[in-house]
């Protein structure tokens, strides 16, 4: 009876060691699989697992975050805990062991399950807290644009530099091609290694500003504005999307970045600013009006010239003859 018990939990104990081998070769067979296809920096990448390639300094070390510390923890837990069930429901179930333990404490045991998991936390806070504070250290922007979100399309301004604000809506499937869902009809356009600040709101609902390229991601609220920062590092178009639930439309609200050299940006801000009304020259001064008349006419000249008050007087008349 004891060598009959002794074969059933060692055939158990078999059976879980092959199970958990069998997943921990699926799960190191995906993650090998996965950099073998061809990613495209900026978009989406079909049967693609992982996080799409990096367009942006802070977003490589969010990336060596979730691959190196969270991705292995989580992983390794995963298994630890499968592998655990796997040998209860094995070996433990009421076939294999009729007669159940009766014991129900174990103080090293306990004292390890709460060690560890602390352990655990502490390193991924290690890592963790940095990378928020420097998501949150906004350095000073080079370019600010405002971001609305509406139902359900997206709307640019540039209010340093004059553009005013735009609309970006979902580029019909017959033009996009493959690139339906991702391609607009007017993209937001930033230039290449400069800090780019998005001042983010909504005008409806709420939305979310999201381009994974760059790891940044911050919801649209009416009434309110946030901000997130990314400086992109190289030339290209990066696609995002709307990933609050915003209504019927809601995947049809696509976020297409241009990012492009100084000089082209400069080009396109000067194409799209809002030209200063001309000022009307100043007219010209009218010719000076001719003298007016005279209004007092001048004194007739006299047509007798009046006896001299100063010479002798002259001789009365002689009288008449009768």
């Amino acid at each position: 009876m004891a060598i009959r018990r002794f074969r059933a939990q060692d055939r158990a104990q078999h059976r879980a060691s092959i199970l958990g081998a069998w997943i921990s070769a699926v799960s190191v067979a995906a993650m090998t699989a996965a950099p073998a296809l061809a990613e495209t920096l900026g978009q989406p990448t079909d049967k693609a697992i992982g996080l799409q390639p990096s367009g942006d300094d802070l977003r490589d070390t969010a990336a060596f975050f979730h691959n190196v510390i969270l991705f292995p923890v989580i992983t390794v837990i995963s298994l630890f805990v499968l592998v655990l069930l796997a040998i209860v429901v094995v070996r433990f179930n009421k076939k294999s062991n009729p007669v159940a333990a009766r014991f129900s404490h174990n103080t090293p045991l306990e004292i390890v399950w709460t060690v560890v998991p602390v352990l655990i936390l502490t390193v991924i806070a290690a890592f963790s807290f940095p990378l928020l504070y420097k998501y949150h250290d906004e350095p000073k922007p080079d370019l600010t644009v405002k971001a609305t979100g509406n139902q359900w399309f997206w709307s640019y301004e540039y209010p340093d530099q004059k553009v005013a604000e735009y609309t970006s809506n979902i580029l019909p499937e017959a033009k996009a091609g493959s690139l339906y869902k991702l391609a607009t009809t007017a993209p937001l356009v930033v230039p290449v290694g400069k800090v780019t600040k998005v001042l983010v709101t909504g005008a409806d609902v709420l939305h979310a500003f999201f381009i994974p390229a760059f790891g940044v991601q911050v919801t649209a609220i009416p009434g309110k504005v946030n901000s997130v920062w990314f400086k992109p590092r190289t030339v290209g178009t990066y696609y995002g999307t709307c990933n609050e639930l915003c209504g019927v439309d809601h995947a049809f609200m696509p976020i297409e970045v241009k990012v492009v050299s100084q000089a082209d940006f400069d080009s396109w801000i000067a194409a799209h600013a809002t030209k200063p009304a001309a000022v009307a020259a100043p007219a010209a001064p009218s010719a000076a009006p001719p003298p007016a008349a005279a209004t007092t006419a001048a004194p007739a000249t006299p047509t007798a010239t009046p006896a001299s008050t100063t010479g002798p007087a002259a001789p009365p008349a002689a009288p008449a003859k009768a």
